[in-house]
């Protein structure tokens, strides 16, 4: 009897296929639709990223972390210091911040975890804290008021403001399949079946040699170091920065985690479904003010209650479908 171990399905292979046409389209979307929608598909491009990176965190490595603000404002800021203060591209400075990022991220990682559970979240939240007390006293970057782009800077992008949008519609889609494939390649290495080892038992993984503390960490700085990408291309959008906008829990944390649980945790598919019911029901239902609000949470609830694994999760349990596998099959002959 002999044995193959398959990591693709048909699903799977037929779903690259509509992710590859689906690419084509979205970079021609310039040409295809309006600038308000452009810049709707933008948001939409971070707030997928950051759902999907933060399912990670949480579905995968067992970090729930309500900090995630944090590395969106650095990414802002640092944007912002390296355009203004050294002349860096703005688009390049989005690539330098996540460098930064990830750099800051080591330090902190070794300090949080040694938090566990609810210590850890409760760890990051004042880590974001520190963070925007400190940049509200940066007078240079404007303080607690905050500060714009200069013109020179936003100009350097390109030469006209059609080309300079477009660019950074470009830049912001390329950070979203980034973060969508490092997600599914991570989750596919062997770093990826460790997290699946960590994740069922820690202690049985631990015995049969997975360092977990170095497993999660290498996660969480690839995290950090994404998010700050995200961060920087978002204020970049928005052009103006201020503390309480870049390190906001309500936009950068709350709505993220909502997606992930409506969406599913611990699936790839389930960010990208929360994503798309979020800004559908934004969109529709965002001239009602509070009720808008009172929505999302009612919904969140109903979705946790009913389908404790999200929309994704309830489609699989009845269907079995798996359009992004990161198991591997052993199929016997």
């Amino acid at each position: 009897m002999s044995f193959q171990i398959e990591r693709s399905t048909p699903a799977s292979r037929a779903t690259s296929v509509v992710a590859l046409l689906l690419l084509v389209i979205l970079i021609a979307a310039p040409w295809l639709t309006g600038r308000a929608n452009i810049r709707l598909m933008g948001e939409i491009f971070s707030f997928l990223a950051l759902a999907s990176l933060w399912n990670l965190l949480a579905g995968y490595c067992g970090l729930v972390s309500v900090g995630q603000q944090a590395f969106v404002g650095f990414g802002g800021y640092m944007l912002f210091a390296l355009a203004i203060f050294l002349g860096v591209n703005p688009i390049l400075a989005i690539f330098v911040s996540g460098i930064l990022g990830a750099l800051i991220s080591i330090p902190i990682g070794v300090l949080l975890f040694r938090l566990h559970g609810a210590y850890f979240a409760i760890g990051s939240w004042v880590f974001a804290e520190v963070l925007r007390l400190s940049f509200a006293q940066t007078s240079s970057l404007g303080g607690g008021s905050g500060s714009s782009l200069p013109s020179a800077v936003v100009t350097s992008i390109a030469s006209n403001r059609e080309w300079r949008e477009i660019a950074v519609y470009w830049t912001g889609l390329a950070i979203a399949v980034v973060a969508l494939l490092s997600v599914v390649l991570l989750l596919r290495s062997k770093t990826g079946l460790a997290l699946t080892a960590l994740r069922d038992s820690e202690i049985a993984a631990e015995s049969l040699g997975i360092n977990a503390w170095m497993t999660k960490m290498t996660v969480y700085v690839c995290v950090a170091g994404l998010t700050t990408m995200v961060g920087s291309f978002i204020f970049l959008q928005k052009l103006r920065i201020s503390p309480d906008a870049a390190f906001s829990v309500n936009d950068w944390t709350a709505y993220v985690i909502f997606i992930a649980v409506i969406g599913g945790i611990g699936t790839i598919e389930g960010p990208i479904i929360g994503t798309l019911v979020f800004f559908l029901l934004r969109e529709t239902l965002a001239d009602l003010g509070t009720t808008y609000l009172m929505i999302l949470g009612a919904m969140a609830i109903i979705i946790m209650l009913k389908a404790p694994r999200g929309i994704w999760g309830w489609i699989s349990e009845r269907t079995g479908a798996s359009l992004v596998p990161i198991r591997r099959r052993v199929m016997f002959r």
